[in-house]
């Protein structure tokens, strides 16, 4: 019996280090391809960024550009792109200004 306890203590680690946080990675993409909305930004698995126009079971369509659309599979969506609240660039008066060059004539 405690000869097989070096052999359970590397199963154990094995399932902690690798098994475990894929299965985490997996269960969260699958949550996120689930909960995809027509007008989201996203970025395709090759890289591709682009905006959903369409979305049915299997399949979503993405907008790439302007009249260019691609019809892809769910698990093909990478991530969903947050989207990005601008303020207002005299909200921070601390900002530092630049100084605009002198004109030497």
């Amino acid at each position: 019996m405690l000869s097989l306890l070096p052999f359970l203590l590397i199963i154990v680690v094995f399932w902690f280090l690798l098994i475990r946080p894929q299965m985490r990675r997996q269960r969260e993409s699958q949550r996120m391809q689930a909960t995809l909305a027509v007008g989201d930004d996203v970025m395709l698995t090759s890289g591709i960024f682009g905006t959903v126009t369409a979305i049915t079971d299997e399949h979503v369509v993405v907008s790439v550009a302007d009249s260019v659309e691609i019809k892809v599979i769910r698990g093909a969506i990478g991530r969903v792109i947050p989207a990005v609240v601008a303020e207002p660039a005299d909200a921070d008066e601390t900002s530092v200004e630049r100084a605009e060059p002198e004109e030497n004539e």
